[in-house]
């Protein structure tokens, strides 16, 4: 049973590959009928649990109730989209946000389970950190739009450099990453050599420094919580 039910929802998850939009995309026809064969799955499993289970147990599990929720919005999405399809009119398939429940709530996924407990016991104690990190991330494009802003920069295709507030906060938050340097600091840089300074100092702030320590953070208190829960199991 744990085996078929794993198989099942790993279909189910796999589904998004195969919807449009999709990398290989399928009939709606054939994605339809797979997602009602794994919904029927889900149900009957959970048929099975209400069987063995005392009634009032039973429906007081937030899990069978998460996935009764998620079964139930599944259907009525599908239904919706295709009734909307039939009259060629465009739509998108939220339910795809409520699959990974099915992974979460069933008995079979007890380890799984914990270890989202620990995520979500971890991710207030490491906002704080985040927080820090946007106010840095939303000085600099502060300083980046007074210092290249008025110089009428152009970058290699072209376009405007550094004039838009909110182009300037996205083009440094992947600069976070490198995945855009030193292409981001060219024009700057061959405007003046002296402005590789700023990006010197974003990069050894915002990439070295806050990544580490958010790093640390997340790292530790992850650690605590699975500490704590798997210490109660042994008590």
């Amino acid at each position: 049973m744990r085996t078929a039910t794993y198989f099942f929802i790993f279909l189910n998850l796999s589904l998004a590959v195969f919807e449009e939009p999709a990398v290989y995309p399928l009939p709606f026809l054939v994605t339809s009928l797979v997602e009602v064969l794994c919904l029927l799955v889900f149900f009957g499993r959970l048929t099975h649990f209400a069987k063995v289970t005392h009634r009032n147990i039973f429906w007081k599990d937030t899990k069978n109730i998460c996935i009764m929720a998620a079964i139930l919005l599944s259907l009525t999405d599908l239904a919706i989209y295709g009734v909307l399809r039939i009259y060629n009119v465009k739509s998108v398939r939220w339910s795809r946000i409520v699959r990974p429940i099915f992974l979460i709530n069933f008995a079979e996924s007890r380890q799984i389970r914990r270890a989202f407990r620990s995520i979500r016991n971890t991710m207030p104690e490491i906002t704080y950190v985040f927080l820090l990190f946007m106010f840095s991330l939303l000085m600099f494009s502060l300083m980046a739009l007074k210092l290249f802003g008025e110089r009428n920069l152009q970058t290699a295709e072209g376009l405007p450099y550094f004039r838009n507030y909110l182009e300037i906060l996205f083009d440094l938050y992947v600069l976070v990453t490198t995945a855009n340097s030193p292409d981001i600091m060219m024009p700057a840089f061959d405007f003046s050599s002296w402005y590789v300074l700023f990006f010197i100092a974003f990069v050894i702030i915002n990439t070295y420094i806050f990544m580490s320590l958010f790093l640390a953070v997340v790292y530790n208190n992850y650690k605590k919580h699975l500490k704590v829960i798997f210490g109660g199991m042994n008590h």
